[in-house]
């Protein structure tokens, strides 16, 4: 008898933001058995005087202030969600492309092939370092969509008001378009004009992002400049999966420039909107995967990727309602973070 055909798959990665208090512990819970790999993570963060993220995983209780600074939360997501990576079973699942959102991208590099281990967390734990010291401005989030996930056109109306108006008073920026939601950016003029001009909606928007620079701003320009310095294009490789980064672009191994993708990784990547819902789509369309997988830690990418779903009408699926329904029979998007849908893929 004949093993079953493989399902295909694109992975996702998520960003900053998903270590939370909930995740205390993911590492310990997760792959105790990777010993080696871990060890490799705490070694570099040893060797540049930082605290191991055995050590923060570990921690009895979660501190924002620390877990969520920007030179420990890029090393932890980093070792959760390449940990989970490793977990995949490649016995039933064919891993066709990776993505991810903004520090994601960083993860989509090392899980790709396109950075070795040692390099990977020189990459990650250098950027959430320089983020840290030179980090200016901040994000606020705001919906595109309505409470059932269908576009909102007087949504769409204010977040264009609400960037004149950042613009007027400082600078303002659209930093990430993330599926339903859009995460504008700027100084602190700007931030203050855009908070004042968004009307309050669906009970909690607009939010401000705590520990969040501009990221994906010109605002970050000398972060760029810096990274490239200390971070050479001899650090990268060809990829062996393909890469869908935050234009939609998609790397190949037989069609990547190293030197493209440094310039690209260090200076468009931080410096220019990160499209996520560009990426998601061309995940969708290009590769026409059986399923998505989002690594941990947590799972709260995953709204931003039904939305984007329902936004394309991938699977006849028009709503919140329509996404929930189809994942309770025939889930498309199987989240890691999720005990649930986590032995679906391990």
């Amino acid at each position: 008898m004949s093993p079953a055909p493989k399902q295909s798959a694109v992975v996702i990665f998520p960003g900053r933001g998903t270590y939370g208090k909930d995740e205390l512990g993911y590492l310990a819970r997760h792959h105790s058995n990777k010993t080696d790999f871990i060890a490799g993570v705490d070694q570099w963060r040893e060797s540049a005087g930082r605290e191991t993220v055995s050590s923060l995983d570990g921690a009895k209780t979660y501190s924002a202030a620390k877990h969520a600074s920007s030179i420990n939360a890029s090393a932890i997501i980093y070792a959760c969600a390449l940990a989970d990576f490793a977990d995949i079973n490649r016995d039933r699942i064919e891993i066709s492309a990776i993505c991810g959102n903004s520090l994601g991208w960083y993860l989509t590099l090392a899980a790709s092939g396109a950075l070795n281990p040692a390099n990977a967390i020189r990459l990650v734990d250098t950027m959430g370092a320089l983020m840290e010291e030179g980090g200016v401005g901040g994000q606020i989030i705001y919906p595109f969509v309505d409470e059932d996930w269908r576009a909102s056109r007087q949504n769409e109306k204010a977040i264009g008001e609400a960037l004149h108006a950042g613009r007027t008073a400082g600078n303002a920026f659209l930093s990430i378009r993330l599926g339903g939601m859009a995460v504008l950016a700027g100084d602190a003029a700007g931030m203050t004009a855009m908070e004042k001009s968004l009307p309050k909606t669906q009970e909690r928007y607009p939010f401000r992002l705590a520990r969040h620079a501009a990221f994906h701003t010109p605002l970050l320009a000398h972060v760029s400049d810096t990274a490239i310095e200390q971070l050479g294009p001899e650090l990268f490789a060809a990829p062996t999966t393909p890469m869908i980064d935050g234009r939609g672009a998609i790397w190949t191994g037989a069609a990547t420039d190293k030197d493209a993708l440094h310039r690209y990784t260090l200076g468009a990547q931080i410096t220019e909107t990160y499209d996520f819902s560009k990426s998601i789509e061309v995940a969708i369309k290009e590769f026409a995967p059986d399923m998505l997988i989002l690594a941990g830690p947590g799972a709260t990418l995953g709204a931003a990727i039904a939305q984007d779903l329902i936004h394309h009408r991938w699977l006849s699926l028009t709503s919140k309602a329509d996404f929930a329904a189809r994942q309770k029979t025939d889930p498309f998007l199987l989240a890691m973070g999720r005990e649930d849908q986590r032995r679906l893929v391990v």
